[in-house]
């Protein structure tokens, strides 16, 4: 069956209007479907599009910041949501943060001001045959269109739940406290080892037990009842409120981890394991939690080893309807037993506006190139949006995808050190980033002229 002379767009969120937008800017004819205001999901209250939820910062204005290089990449390459953010942004300091109801307000009146672009209100169940398809509804994905994706993937292709540990960033480990070690000295070394003394194990527990959590949405309270079942899924904290030695007998089991340079094992061990091939990112094994994230910071840094880490990722559990992306998903975002069927958003397993809104451009901008016959637009692992989709389409070496904010941790190492600590590191890796998208901004189309500078965007926080 050939392809139809349009693409359709489900899902008006910061992925989905992003999308719509790639494509209508080259020729093509967008349906975009939206089911508010007919219905809305429980986090989301207004009628406009590209609604943010939670937070209106979209965090760190910085190129030496993950999310600050991706806002710069997408920037350079004529996004949408990104031209909405600087023309609505309110004081943050060196963040990026909007006025909610006016930057919902700019992306909706551009969406529906754009010739191509045809808005539907009206919920979505499967997907139309022959049409080049951008699926893009959302972490609270309604139930019709949920059940859709399970046919389509399997019934082990989506999860409900996320339930994850925190990752670190190798670098930022105490390799004078850590040891690399394996149970027993069976197989290689493959985990690092936090090793505690009772009194420092008996301090981490008083904190533990203690901190405060997160607060949850009634959708994720109703979740976390019904997996009160499953122990694998129990927070950390709770685990521990069972009992001073329950972690001692759990995931801090410190029997036959000895540490060779002192001969002996310690009173209780946290375990890192790696999160990708590079080594360059490790989470904390067992630590699935619903603390507060400064309480992480807090509590999680006592371990020793971890006075320093930097948290690439904290540990969340909510609810979050995602794919398990690495085994259905290509670089450009489109199913791999389906290429007329392109993923975007928090459903990829991208987590945060900015990231949600890289995958949309990319699904975009590559919907087009198919419905064109052009070669498909993978960025280089080098630039952050490469470097997501590669994670997304990749995943990591323990094959338990769980969804991830950028962060320098996934992209292409730069395989020598850097003078100058962390800071100068990630300026080289930002210049290599801007350097090498150059010749996507040409193949694009892009203004050539959309570059900011350290100077204005430091000029533009103070102001």
């Amino acid at each position: 069956m050939e392809n139809k002379n349009y693409v359709n767009v489900y899902g008006a969120g910061l992925a989905g209007c992003e999308a719509a937008w790639q494509v209508a800017k080259r020729g093509i004819k967008v349906r975009l479907f939206e089911m508010k205001p007919k219905k809305f999901t429980p986090a989301h209250h207004h009628e406009g599009f590209a609604e943010l939820v939670c937070s209106n910062s979209l965090r760190s204005d910085r190129v030496t910041n993950a999310v600050g290089l991706l806002k710069e990449e997408l920037y350079r390459l004529d996004s949408l949501i990104m031209d909405a953010a600087y023309a609505t942004r309110v004081p943050a300091g060196s963040a990026l943060a909007v006025d909610r109801e006016l930057f919902s307000q700019y992306v909706t009146e551009k969406i529906k001001n754009h010739p191509l672009i045809e808005v539907i209100e009206q919920e979505v169940s499967e997907v139309e045959d022959g049409v080049i398809t951008i699926i893009a509804t959302g972490p609270l994905t309604s139930e019709p269109m949920a059940e859709y994706i399970e046919r389509e993937l399997g019934m082990s292709g989506l999860h409900f739940f996320d339930a994850a540990a925190p990752i670190v960033d190798a670098s930022s480990l105490n390799m004078d406290v850590v040891y690399a070690a394996s149970r027993y000295d069976k197989g290689d070394p493959d985990y690092l080892n936090c090793p505690m003394t009772r009194d420092q194990y008996d301090a981490f527990y008083t904190e533990l037990i203690t901190a405060r959590e997160a607060e949850l949405h009634d959708f994720d309270r109703e979740m976390q009842k019904e997996l009160k079942v499953f122990e694998g899924c129990m927070p950390v904290e709770i685990m521990a409120k069972r009992g001073y030695d329950t972690l001692r007998y759990g995931p801090l089991k410190p029997v036959g981890l000895v540490d060779k340079r002192t001969g002996e094992e310690a009173y209780a061990v946290v375990q890192l394991r790696k999160e990708n091939a590079e080594g360059t990112m490790y989470n904390l094994v067992g630590f699935q939690t619903h603390l507060a994230f400064p309480e992480q910071k807090r509590v999680f840094s006592m371990i020793p080893g971890l006075e320093n880490a930097e948290f690439l990722r904290y540990g969340i559990m909510h609810r979050n309807t995602y794919l398990d992306s690495p085994k259905y998903l290509d670089a450009d975002y489109s199913l791999r037993s389906n290429p007329n069927i392109f993923f975007a958003g928090q459903m990829t397993g991208v987590e945060g506006y900015i990231e949600s809104t890289g995958s949309g451009f990319v699904a975009g901008v590559n919907a087009a190139a198919k419905m064109m016959s052009e070669d498909k637009v993978i960025f280089p692992k080098v630039t952050m949006l490469g470097a997501m989709a590669s994670y997304i389409s990749a995943g990591n070496i323990s094959g338990n995808f769980v969804p991830m904010n950028a962060n320098f941790g996934i992209v292409e190492p730069l395989g020598y050190k850097v003078k100058g600590g962390k800071v100068a590191k990630y300026e080289v890796i930002a210049d290599r980033a801007l350097a090498s998208l150059e010749e996507y901004r040409v193949r694009l189309g892009a203004d050539l002229t959309k570059i900011h500078t350290e100077e204005e965007v430091s000029n533009e926080n103070n102001s």
